[in-house]
């Protein structure tokens, strides 16, 4: 009996309630071998999983949203430089185009001042045409050779179109002046030179209506700045545009001053400016002065014959004196031409002065008591 209670005893297994903290003493470790039961294992505490978007996710957002800002900033710089680059084409062909439209209205200036030579004849006119033909056809060329955006493609055509009008113009006009000195009739040679003069004219119209202003409209509409498309008006005188006025032309390159009736030009008028009030001789004259302040000077052509590079002078005798000079390029019989003098400069002020206005006798001209007038004249700031 006392033996099996010892066996008991030695046999009674240990309690079923454990608790994980003891298992860190050394002592409760049991030796192999005896019987004991496996040692529960230390929990070591783990890592949490990683979530959705952990470090590498993070950076390879990273990655992409740096790509994708590098994709952006490089679209950016390839279309500024496209802009650029664009916006240079168009100013480099509104540069080229207006050097052609400038040299082209330049031989219009001495087509005009050649055909406006007191004296000249028809031989010598006839030459000077001819030259501008030839620089005519040299800025044909140039213009021909000149390469338009896209969008100006329509516009480049009519200005090769312009400067081809102007050459056909010249040529005709040469042809003319050749015929002229077989054609006996003057009515007959107006009519011959007046249509070649037209197509000049006609140059200045599809120049404005075909190149010019279209050509700004596209520059507006490609938001291209600051460019200005240069002017190009051949024709400096539209009194030349009429049969009338070149068999004027035609009986001056033909007929000598002398065996031509009667020269001369006359002061009718002058005017003061704003307002118009015409100023008198007979008594002192209070004008206003302003930086607006300008003089008109009516002149007539008093005599028979077309008058051309008539010079006119205003001078308002003070100290020091102020003195203005304009030229009247072509004046018919019977027509009348004003002549505007402004940017006059400072004048003295409640002081009696002279204006005197003098336009210079033509050759032939006998009659020049007209030709000078004086006005007494008071300024004033009020």
């Amino acid at each position: 009996m006392a033996e099996r209670e010892k066996t008991d005893s030695r046999t009674q297994q240990p309690s079923d309630l454990e608790f994980d903290f003891f298992d860190e003493s050394p002592t409760s470790e049991a030796a192999p071998g005896e019987g004991a039961p496996p040692r529960a294992r230390r929990r070591i505490p783990s890592r949490p999983p990683t979530p959705p978007g952990g470090p590498r996710t993070y950076r390879l957002g990273l990655l992409i949203a740096g790509a994708i800002l590098l994709a952006v900033i490089l679209i950016l710089i390839v279309n500024s430089c496209r802009a650029d680059q664009k916006e240079s084409e168009y100013r480099s062909y509104v540069q080229d185009s207006g050097d052609v439209a400038t040299q082209s209205e330049e031989l219009g200036r001495r087509l005009n001042q050649s055909l406006t030579t007191p004296g000249i004849r028809i031989e010598e006119l006839r030459e000077e045409v001819d030259g501008l033909r030839g620089q005519q056809e040299q800025i044909l060329a140039r213009a021909q050779e000149l390469s338009s955006p896209g969008p100006l493609v329509g516009q480049q055509e009519e200005l090769v179109e312009t400067m081809q009008l102007r050459v056909n113009g010249l040529d005709g006009l040469s042809q003319a002046f050749a015929r002229v000195a077989q054609v006996q009739d003057q009515e007959e040679a107006g009519r011959l030179l007046a249509e070649q003069y037209d197509r000049l004219l006609a140059s200045d119209v599809v120049y404005d209506d075909n190149f010019k202003v279209p050509t700004e409209r596209v520059l507006s509409e490609q938001d291209v700045t600051d460019v200005v498309v240069a002017d190009s008006n051949f024709v400096r005188n539209l009194e030349l545009a009429s049969p009338g006025a070149w068999e004027l032309i035609v009986r001056r390159l033909t007929t000598s001053p002398e065996a031509g009736g009667l020269h001369g030009n006359g002061i009718v008028s002058v005017r003061v400016q704003p307002g118009g009030r015409e100023l008198t001789q007979d008594g002192d004259n209070t004008v206003r002065a302003s930086d607006r302040l300008a003089f008109q000077v009516v002149v007539e052509n008093s005599g028979d014959n077309q008058e051309t590079q008539v010079p006119v002078t205003l001078t308002i005798q003070q100290n020091p004196p102020i003195r203005r000079e304009e030229v009247i390029e072509l004046i018919n019989p019977g027509d009348t031409e004003v002549v505007t003098f402004g940017d006059l400069g400072p004048v003295s002020f409640s002081t009696r002065t002279t204006l005197q206005v003098n336009v210079e006798p033509v050759q032939g001209e006998e009659n020049t008591a007209n030709n000078t007038a004086e006005y007494p004249v008071i300024f004033t700031l009020g």
